[in-house]
């Protein structure tokens, strides 16, 4: 009882600094409020519109062996005689008009003027005997690709769509080879079913077929826009909320354990230790505060970013188990580092050097999500440090993984705060022995 009663005592006097209570809980959320905003802004805008790349289109195919393919295959699309022609079709679809504007020229020499004076930002030039290679197996069909060189990302596109129309064509191809290969003479005049049947087959002409060649699908399919909106940026701001705290979580661990060293230097702990009160009792209750501190912390963190930010931090069963571990960690490591220091003034290389090293490696996953690098960093170097291990255990309840996979996270946690734990007290019970 009497540990309780000085756990509460030292919280009482953490909870009245000013500067204590902004530090746990105004700062992680000012923070995060911050990126909030500003993701926010540029969420509401729908995140950022592409113009649509100026395309124009030299179609020189003279044609070749006879196949058409129906106009329902290609949404807006046009009957297409020739392979230049599907081509033509293809881009000139209702679904390609929201990412390429298609104009048509006669000749090859006006498609390269019109990109070179940049009337136009790609040029695509199907050459005459196009239909021809493509129907024969010996030889290899292309198109050239003609862009200004000072544009990426309209060019970039374009060639993508490109490169997988002609992958299809590919399939095509070997797909007659292969016919050929096993037919006899009999049945080699029907090649151009095997033709016909597989452009069926790609471009989707059955009624029970759908398969676009760009798809842009929302991820819940049903969602309105300001769901998605909404889900974009709470997928954006939860983790790096989930970093905040866990940041500043292990600030404040090392914050209360400094507390021993203060009223150390203070002499109302030598002065407790002459009460009859024993020591062990007087340090459980000091730990204890730790422990409790970082609790409320913790607690009202997670609450606070549910109720502002709308943030969702999975079941409850695998959130309580890692914020118990996140409490558990950052409190035994605070009583860790505290233990090696010999007064509170050596506090600023804990809190400059050691924290915020710990910290920002244990949060690479988070602030460097773009990068492929930091993705691999993310799962390994930041798994050097406790708070690493906290980091990922909260993302993995925010995705909703099951409790299965989070318990080694779990218990990789409190193995590190196990660890912390037992030399922070062997080491302050050497030291006031």
């Amino acid at each position: 009882m009497k540990a309780f009663d000085i756990a509460l005592k030292d919280m009482t006097r953490s909870f009245r600094s000013v500067f204590a209570v902004v530090f746990m809980f105004g700062v992680p959320l000012l923070v995060t409020g911050m990126f909030y905003f500003m993701f926010g802004n540029i969420a509401g805008e729908g995140g950022f519109d592409l113009p649509r790349t100026k395309v124009i289109i030299a179609n020189l195919d003279e044609g070749g062996p006879k196949f058409q393919v129906n106009p329902k295959n290609i949404p807006g699309g046009k009957k297409a005689d020739t392979m230049g022609e599907l081509v033509v079709s293809i881009l000139q679809s209702d679904e390609m008009a929201d990412l390429i504007e298609v104009t048509l020229t006669d000749s090859a020499e006006s498609a390269h003027s019109a990109v070179d004076n940049q009337d136009a930002q790609v040029a695509v030039i199907i050459p005459k005997d196009f239909s021809d290679k493509f129907a024969d197996v010996d030889e290899e069909a292309s198109i050239e690709f003609y862009q200004d060189p000072t544009l990426t990302i309209g060019p970039a596109i374009m060639k993508a769509i490109l490169n997988r129309f002609m992958d299809g064509m590919a399939g095509v191809k070997i797909a007659v080879n292969v016919f050929l290969d096993e037919a006899d003479e009999s049945q080699r005049g029907l090649a151009g079913q095997v033709v016909q049947q597989y452009l069926k087959v790609s471009l989707a002409e059955s009624d029970d077929m759908e398969e676009e060649l760009l798809e842009v699908r929302s991820p819940a399919g049903t969602q309105s826009k300001e769901e998605e909106t909404q889900n974009i940026l709470l997928s954006i701001v939860g983790p790096i909320m989930g970093g905040m705290m866990v940041f500043y979580a292990y600030y404040t661990g090392a914050s209360a354990a400094e507390s021993i060293l203060r009223e150390e230097e203070e002499r109302t702990l030598p002065r407790l230790f002459t009460t009859p009160t024993s020591q062990a009792t007087i340090l459980t209750g000091k730990l204890l505060s730790v422990f409790l501190t970082v609790c409320v912390q913790v607690v009202v963190l997670l609450i606070a970013a549910h109720l502002l930010f709308g943030i969702q931090w999975g079941a409850i069963l695998p959130v309580t188990l890692m914020a118990a571990g996140i409490i558990v960690s950052a409190s035994s490591f605070g009583v860790f580092v505290n233990s090696f220091l010999k007064n509170s003034k050596q506090g600023g290389v804990l809190f400059g050097g050691v924290l915020t090293v710990t910290g920002m490696l244990g949060m690479i996953k988070i602030f460097a999500m773009n990068s492929p690098i930091a993705q691999t960093m993310g799962d390994t170097v930041s798994l050097l440090v406790p708070q690493g291990w906290a980091v990922r255990g909260l993302i993995q309840s925010m995705n909703g993984e099951p409790l299965e996979s989070i318990l080694p996270t779990l218990l990789a946690s409190l193995v590190w705060s196990a660890a912390f734990f037992v030399v922070g007290v062997w080491r302050f019970n050497r030291r006031y022995a």
